[in-house]
């Protein structure tokens, strides 16, 4: 229950533990008023003592000089449940600190809240009312998170175009400038951190930017304007976080993110519905451009009603229908449409055709950066969405580099960062219009995820990544590796729809770094509640038994297990399925053959299952032998253990049935 301490009993360091009592956290108070926290996992510190605080364009900042003036303690241990996701139920159990600070000369407040869990701690900055501060602009935050400058990191430059796709790398920490977030760290003890932030809201995304004395400082995105954001008295922060972990699979099994997150807003999400779909989008990464400037916009007519039959043919739940509406390319537009397709695609038929054949269509909306002018049409167009029974839409933010245009009220364009605070509220609005038309969302060219799918559970997936439409397009090749790096990485942040299923491995000079078991092992090894397929229905018809692990495979999960890794290196997955019996199995390996043994208590307990094994065949190997594959069956029970053999860049991808 929460307490209350009088100022003068309360001591000058407060400790908050976990509710395991082997992760503590200890905020001090020096002589001249400065809070730090500071964060140890069995004694040993992972976080040394780093400054906290906000600076404002008022001089009044909040940073100094500082007192206790009370103390509230809690502890939760709850547990709640997801809609959908990669575990139905979610464990929430932490000790909570709130120390309230004030200042003199002039009168200041503020609040700093920690939770500390088992797997990791968040703390915010929460300014109450007060006479001092009403309407502020925030220049900065003084949040510091103070390392080894022995540990590794793994990390992706902060400042690069959305569109580079730009992977993440290994290198030491004296090495790195500015670099985005989650950034996950190797201390030499082996002991794993991943900083990142969770519940973005009216507030800039945060950097990390790297100096000499071992600090990560946080760096927010600024406005067209300078400052990094415009915000009323009272208000809080996002949440920052500092995931710890004995090992790296450690970070993946964790929910923290989530935890912090506030529930689900939304009282009925039964309309939202993970699943996989085609569309000739993905497919044009192994063959043409989309947009009006190049050869063909999208999906005409026939070809959408080509898509639709092969989805329905194999049981998928919908077909994207992109690159198709006016302007969306800022080709020859003057303004934009998200309503309007161009005249080769009957969308009123072709949405008749899909519901004949029991398939939903997935909108897309371009928009080429210009924030404003979607936002004036997309009631319009959810609305018509949902008429058409589209329940689910990708928007594409591409524009002018990382930007978003901003409209002023001058009439001044203006381009914003795509993770500044115009376009964080500017998504928030996007999901919430969507969601009072009961359409769930995949964003490309999104602010990083931080969790919101909590609050927002039609905010499905996104992209901003290094997904397979950069691997199979063949630009900058995509390490082998590239994967068993996002899974430590990217992925911890959220949900991330990567589209694999490449089948076409031979393609040159489109080479995709991967066998074609590692192809279906992603779909279990990266999460997404909607999965799209990367090739070509031709190219699938031809290996029809490898085929058949795509058609199987779930995207709705009762519970995810991350089993072992290495970040970079490799990573085996167990998923069971949501609603059903059966568990499937996904492993990747980077460039390197491996050889793993992999213990199956993760199964049922006193349960036999049949497993449906895809794995590298004789000799595979993603530069030489990238399709061969052998489909094997054996039986296995919770106490043997699975040898696997994975190929230079290969994978392995099995399905356990029990035994009837």
């Amino acid at each position: 229950m929460p307490g209350f301490l009088p100022a003068a009993e309360i001591p000058e360091i407060y400790t908050v533990a976990s509710p395991n009592e082997r992760l503590v956290l200890v905020v001090s108070l020096d002589q001249d008023g400065v809070p730090r926290y500071a964060v140890s996992l069995d004694g040993a510190e992972v976080v040394e003592p780093s400054l906290l605080g906000l600076w404002f364009q008022s001089r009044i900042d909040l940073v100094t000089g500082f007192r206790v003036t009370g103390v509230e303690r809690r502890s939760v241990d709850t547990t709640w449940e997801q809609p959908w996701g990669e575990r139905r139920l979610v464990s929430d159990r932490h000790n909570e600190l709130l120390i309230r600070l004030s200042a003199r000369t002039p009168d200041r407040r503020l609040d700093l809240r920690f939770r500390v869990f088992d797997d990791g701690v968040g703390f915010r900055y929460e300014v109450p009312e007060q006479d001092a501060y009403s309407q502020v602009r925030l220049v900065g935050e003084r949040t510091e998170f103070r390392v080894s400058r022995d540990a590794r990191a793994f990390s992706q430059p902060a400042n690069g175009d959305l569109r580079d796709g730009q992977s993440y790398a290994e290198s030491p920490v004296g090495v790195l400038d500015l670099v985005s977030t989650p950034l996950t760290l190797r201390l030499e003890s082996g002991v794993h951190l991943a900083i990142h932030e969770a519940a973005l809201v009216d507030y800039p995304a945060c950097s990390l930017e790297f100096d000499v004395d071992s600090i990560f400082r946080t760096r927010l995105r600024p406005s067209s304007e300078g400052y990094r954001a415009a915000l009323t008295v009272p208000f809080v922060t996002p949440w920052r976080t500092v995931q710890v972990a004995d090992n790296a699979v450690g970070l993946v099994n964790s929910s923290l993110i989530l935890n912090l997150n506030e529930p689900g807003v939304l009282e009925d999400t039964s309309w939202i519905e993970p699943g996989k779909y085609v569309g000739a989008a993905r497919s044009a990464q192994r063959g043409y451009k989309a947009g009006s400037g190049g050869d063909r916009r999208g999906p005409t007519t026939a070809e959408a009603r080509r898509y639709i039959d092969f989805a329905a043919a194999h049981g998928f739940d919908g077909v994207l229908v992109d690159g198709r509406n006016r302007g969306g390319d800022g080709v020859g537009q003057p303004r934009l449409s998200c309503i309007e397709p161009y005249p080769d695609l009957d969308l009123d038929a072709v949405s008749a055709y899909a519901r004949e054949r029991g398939v939903r269509l997935i909108g897309h909306h371009e928009i080429g950066g210009r924030a404003a002018a979607y936002e004036s049409r997309m009631d319009e167009a959810f609305a018509s969405c949902e008429a058409l029974g589209v329940r689910q839409v990708e928007i594409d933010h591409a524009g002018k580099a990382s930007t978003l245009q901003r409209e002023m009220a001058n009439g001044e364009t203006r381009f914003e960062w795509h993770d500044g605070q115009f376009a964080v509220n500017h998504y928030q609005r996007v999901v919430e219009a969507a969601a009072r038309q009961r359409i769930a969302i995949d964003t490309d060219e999104p602010v990083k995820d931080t969790g919101l799918r909590r609050t927002w559970p039609n905010w499905l997936t996104r992209n901003g990544l290094r997904g397979m439409a950069f691997a199979a397009r063949g630009e900058t090749p995509t390490p082998a590796g590239h994967e068993a790096m996002l899974a430590f990485t990217r992925m911890l942040a959220g949900p991330m729809d990567y589209s694999p299923g490449i089948f076409d491995l031979d393609a040159e000079p489109r080479r995709v770094r991967s066998t074609l078991a590692k192809q279906l092992a992603l779909y279990v090894v990266l999460y997404s509640p909607v999965q799209g397929l990367a090739d070509r229905p031709e190219n699938y018809s031809e290996r029809p038994r490898a085929f058949r692990f795509i058609v199987d495979v779930p995207t709705d999960w009762e519970e995810s297990i991350a089993l072992a890794g290495a970040v970079g290196e490799y990573i085996v997955m167990a998923r069971k399925e949501r609603d059903g019996d059966d568990w499937y199995l996904g492993a990747v390996t980077d460039a390197h053959a491996r050889r793993l043994s992999v213990p199956l208590d993760f199964l049922d307990p006193g349960v036999a299952y049949v497993a449906e094994i895809y794995a590298d065949g004789a000799n595979a190997d993603w530069q030489v032998k990238p399709g061969a594959i052998d489909i094997t069956t054996r039986e296995y029970t919770p106490s043997d253990t699975l040898e696997l053999k994975l190929a230079p860049g290969g994978g392995a991808a099995i399905r356990f049935r029990p035994v009837k």
